[in-house]
């Protein structure tokens, strides 16, 4: 019996459960190796050198203009390098979707209860994984010295410049004498190519030892069954697929379009990557506030938004787990997930969280939503000032009567049976309604 026991134990720490949600932790692992391999492809054609040249490509409109050598090889490697663009396409791709499969992994694990105890170690790597993925996503984007690049080396410029006391002496320690140098794309072709991938390597080996330690949640009364690695296989190939697709026939971030960067000139258009949109729609809706501390200057219109806001929010999502922990004074051990409308206050926190971001990120457009609905760019920013405050206590209050709704009404199924609509008549003449009983899924045990 105890071999028996030992046997089953070891069994269920490496089951998993077959539910749809599982594959966003795997899409976001398959993503970053795709990201390796097309990453190792472009980094032999890249040049990281800002020292200016004149262009001699095949692309007409910008030959005999000085452009840096960066530009230049990003250009050589799009329409030049055999496969070159569509390598480029299918790693801006895979980042983009990277990104998002952990965003909606850290959201599958919030609102099931996925972080309790004895995974709140995971759920502190997933979180770390976003934020590096975004940075490694972000300087990505840097790295061709291109129009949008030079966008988001000025929000570094600015946001490092608006930092007190310390400032001034960062953004020369990054950039170097001068803005925007050349220095800071040589400096973050190695931060992006090697120390972050390497740093994210490590937490997914950390991620898979804990899964191992702990095994797979499950759904209550959901099957569980050991996992497949043929099945592993094909989503792989199949993720690797629709990336190909996408970099074959989806065109993105077409530099020659935009032109090399120049200070002072602007894209018109020019948006950041979806997952830096809620930065953009905070810097805009930010009043443009200035403090001054003992003759120190302190610009809140960038500080706020760009540094104190995101700091505050992943600060408050890595220890979130704590915080609920403290709060409900639950310290058990959770193996069984549970059902957002069975934890109404937490879904509700979570459903004001996706709106404060939802409304950040929409407020990143309010120059487009302006124009095309032919409304006043003040009046739609003011809006925004607005619905970030007034918005997530709304929708927390929505989303918690909907869920206490929902419980309510399966309790009472759970009691009375499933109303089906049907009306049956006695003998006597009287009426009642036919009740079924509720679906409860079979627990299989082994």
């Amino acid at each position: 019996m105890q071999v028996q026991a030992r046997w089953v134990g070891r069994w269920s720490r490496q089951a998993r459960t077959d539910h749809w949600s599982f594959l966003f932790a795997q899409l976001a692992i398959h993503s970053f190796l795709v990201l390796i391999v097309t990453g190792a492809f472009l980094t032999v054609f890249f040049d990281p050198d800002m020292t200016q040249v004149t262009y001699n490509g095949s692309y007409g409109p910008l030959r005999g203009i000085p452009v840096s050598e960066a530009y230049a090889s990003t250009l050589d490697i799009s329409l030049d390098v055999r496969g070159g663009l569509l390598m480029r396409q299918i790693h801006h791709w895979a980042a983009l979707i990277f990104v998002a499969a952990i965003t909606l992994q850290l959201l599958r694990l919030f609102f099931t209860g996925a972080f309790r105890r004895p995974r709140g170690l995971n759920w502190l790597v997933w979180v770390t994984v976003l934020v590096l993925g975004m940075v490694t996503a972000w300087t990505g984007t840097i790295l061709p010295d291109d129009m949008l690049s030079g966008g988001s080396l000025g929000l570094l410029q600015g946001v490092t410049q608006a930092i007190p006391l310390v400032g001034t002496s960062l953004t020369f320690l990054i950039f170097g004498d001068e803005f925007p140098g050349e220095k800071i794309i040589p400096r973050l072709y190695w931060l992006h190519i090697l120390v972050l991938p390497a740093v994210l390597a490590v937490l997914f080996v950390l991620r898979h030892r804990l899964v191992r330690e702990h095994g797979h949640t499950r759904f209550p009364g959901a099957f569980s069954g050991p996992a497949s690695r043929g099945s592993a296989v094909a989503f792989l190939l199949a993720t690797g697929g629709v990336l190909a697709l996408l970099g074959t026939f989806a065109q993105i971030n077409p530099v020659w379009q935009y032109g090399p960067y120049r200070p002072g000139d602007i894209t018109a258009g020019a948006v950041p990557g979806w997952y830096m949109g809620f930065l953009d729609g905070a810097v805009r809706i930010m009043p443009g506030w200035e403090l001054s501390v003992a003759g120190h200057p302190i610009t809140l219109a960038v500080l706020v938004p760009a540094l104190l806001m995101p700091g505050a929010f992943f600060t408050v999502l890595a220890a979130y787990p704590w915080i609920e922990r403290r709060l409900t004074g639950d310290r058990g051990i959770h193996h069984v997930l549970d059902r957002p409308r069975d934890a109404a206050t937490r879904t509700a926190v979570g459903a004001a969280g996706i709106a404060f971001y939802g409304l950040l990120w929409a407020a990143a457009a309010n120059d487009q939503i302006a124009h095309n609905f032919h409304l006043c760019l003040y009046d739609v920013t003011w809006f925004f000032r607005v619905a970030v405050f007034a918005g997530p206590p709304l929708v927390y209050a929505v989303t918690r009567l909907i869920c206490l709704g929902l419980a309510y009404r399966d309790q009472k199924e759970s009691e009375h049976g499933r109303e089906t609509g049907r009306i049956l008549m006695s003998p006597e003449g009287g009426f009642s309604e036919i009740h079924e009983a509720p679906h409860r899924p079979r627990e299989l045990t082994h």
